[in-house]
């Protein structure tokens, strides 16, 4: 049985200010337009996961081929630069920037878990049973993946997904969770796509392919992977408590666009005939909304558009 060093935990995607009271949320945004101060991310010595990393999925619960295809869809195009700007590749060549290069993903064995063979309430120390279930290779990153129907511990609450590593007799690993909150907490876990459920209450942004909960889950599955790669083991680049790190996209939460502030995820674009907003190109002309990240050559969260 493989021991749990940790599991980072990440938040809501919700923009922070939109969590404060309205009048205290106003006057911080206007003291930060007076005085913004350096966003830094401290490496703290550790090894990053770099080079070739396959990412196997685990999907756990009921996901349909559609569904599926969205997901896998992103996980190739981070890699892929044959697609017009601003492309998800482009978005994750800032990872490369990081100590020890570039690192290239592309998605691996896929495991279908739909018959809930560990129930639909799931503890933290479960994500790990299932991650499992696609085995262990060398540069590999297990990701689990639940459905709108399982809740897990701390999910909706203080979690929209999150990532963590062990150590087994093959060595150390590398895991992550993100869940579909469409049933449960989509203002939450799937904001701009849906209303928040404190704060600023804009318009919701038009999913780019049509599920809130889907496209909400690429949110937080960017968030996840941004993390993983650059502080897989704790000691890698993150601001704050190693238990609660700031890290490479969460550290620009509720960043989207150029010109974002509390309750607003910024200028991005928008599908003409759709109606949908995004700021990426995949592959299979999918069209995906990325956050910021932080960008250690500049020391700022950068966004594609």
């Amino acid at each position: 049985m493989a021991s749990i060093s940790r599991f980072i935990i990440l938040t809501s995607l919700l923009p922070l200010f939109s969590l404060l009271p309205p009048a205290l949320a106003t006057s911080r945004k206007l003291a930060a337009l007076v005085e913004e101060q350096p966003l830094v991310l401290q490496y703290h010595n550790g090894q990053l996961l770099k080079g070739n990393i396959t990412v196997n999925i685990i999907w756990y619960g009921k996901f349909s081929p559609i569904q599926r295809s969205i997901i896998v869809d992103f996980l190739n195009s981070l890699s892929s630069m044959a697609r017009p700007a601003p492309s998800v590749a482009t978005w994750w060549q800032t990872t490369g920037r990081y100590r020890g290069g570039p690192c290239t993903v592309v998605a691996g064995k896929q495991v279908l878990e739909e018959n809930y063979s560990l129930g639909k309430l799931l503890k933290t120390s479960q994500i790990v049973t299932l991650a499992s279930k696609a085995g262990r290779g060398k540069s590999s990153l297990n990701l689990v993946l639940t459905s709108a129907d399982v809740a897990i511990d701390g999910f909706c609450m203080s979690k929209c997904g999150a990532h963590g590593s062990g150590k087994d007799k093959m060595g150390k690993f590398v895991y992550a969770w993100v869940g579909n909150s469409v049933a449960q907490c989509p203002g939450q876990c799937a904001w701009p796509f849906h209303q928040p459920i404190y704060g600023p209450q804009g318009p919701p942004l038009v999913a780019p392919n049509g599920d809130v909960g889907i496209d909400g889950m690429i949110l937080n599955l960017a968030t996840v992977l941004a993390g993983a790669v650059t502080n897989p083991f704790d000691d890698g680049y993150f601001q704050g408590p190693a238990t609660a790190p700031l890290e490479a996209v969460s550290a620009c939460t509720g960043i989207f666009g150029k010109g974002a502030y509390p309750g607003y995820p910024g200028e991005v674009l928008v599908d003409k005939t759709t109606g949908a907003s995004y700021n990426a190109f995949g592959i299979n002309a999918r069209k995906y909304l990325l956050p910021a990240m932080w960008d250690p050559t500049t020391s700022t969260c950068e966004t594609l558009v």
